[in-house]
């Protein structure tokens, strides 16, 4: 059995456990590809509520919650915890990425779906790049923030976010400009990641390109302004329209990159 079916028989138990329980039941966190095979398999369990949700609104990697109050009699929140990581010297401290993070928590033995987004943010005091929050199973929260000590070359102190203090975790977002031939997607892309037309057209078989968190495989789809693009390995990206010609008659395209 591929990875795809054992997914959606995982997605097929939970729903009909809660539904045969009256009980709520939990995914770890999904990728985009993992929805969109849940996406797939909705007509068999559409007799089951659910809410997809990641820990804030607009994440990346998110749970479903198969079940609902009406059918429970309840309201179970999901098992979402977030830490901040900071570094013990600020001064001193590298320029971290989120694949810094992320690299440091695999080499705890925590599998990517245990955790969620993970939010870079800049030190109010040096500028630097270095704190970040991490969206977790709460059931492993404790054993990140008692082992998570150290980063690249840096210590860290990694703290539970507490639930009446939450901070506002938004990503820092970056606009840029680029030129394309047209809002066709295929264009965008290219002009982004300077791929040739045959390497764009691959990204899309092979299905790295999604939009609105789905994977899009029609090359041919008009960008429209507020679409969320990302692209697997180059980044993620919101549409924002287009601005005037060029002299050969290409168009600006206006983006924001997450950064």
């Amino acid at each position: 059995m591929n990875t795809d079916a054992l997914l959606q028989g995982r997605f097929k138990d939970l729903a009909n456990k809660a539904y045969q329980k009256n009980i709520y039941t939990f995914t770890n966190f999904l990728s985009a590809s993992d929805l969109d095979i849940f996406y797939s398999i909705l007509p068999d369990i559409n007799h089951v509520p659910y809410q997809i949700f990641g820990g804030r609104e607009g994440c990346d990697r998110v749970m479903i919650r198969f079940g609902s109050e009406d059918m429970t009699g309840y309201e179970l929140p999901f098992p979402i915890t977030i830490l901040q990581i900071t570094p013990l010297l600020d001064k001193f401290s590298d320029e971290l990425t989120h694949r810094d993070v992320l690299g440091s928590l695999m080499n705890l033995g925590i599998e990517r779906e245990m955790t969620g987004d993970i939010v870079m943010k800049e030190s109010s005091r040096s500028g630097k790049r270095n704190t970040a929050y991490v969206f977790c199973v709460s059931s492993i929260a404790d054993y990140i923030t008692d082992n998570l000590t150290r980063i690249k070359h840096t210590n860290v102190r990694c703290i539970i976010c507490p639930d009446d203090d939450l901070p506002d975790i938004v990503p820092t977002l970056e606009e840029f400009q680029c030129i394309a031939a047209s809002e066709r997607i295929d264009a965008a892309i290219a002009s982004i990641t300077k791929l040739s037309r045959s390497q764009t057209v691959a990204l899309f078989r092979e299905k790295k390109v999604f939009l609105n968190n789905r994977i899009l495989e029609n090359n041919s789809y008009n960008l429209k302004p507020e679409d969320t693009l990302s692209i697997r390995g180059y980044g993620k990206f919101i549409y924002k329209g287009c601005g005037h010609e060029t002299r050969k008659g290409r168009i600006y395209l206006t983006f924001e990159r997450y950064v």
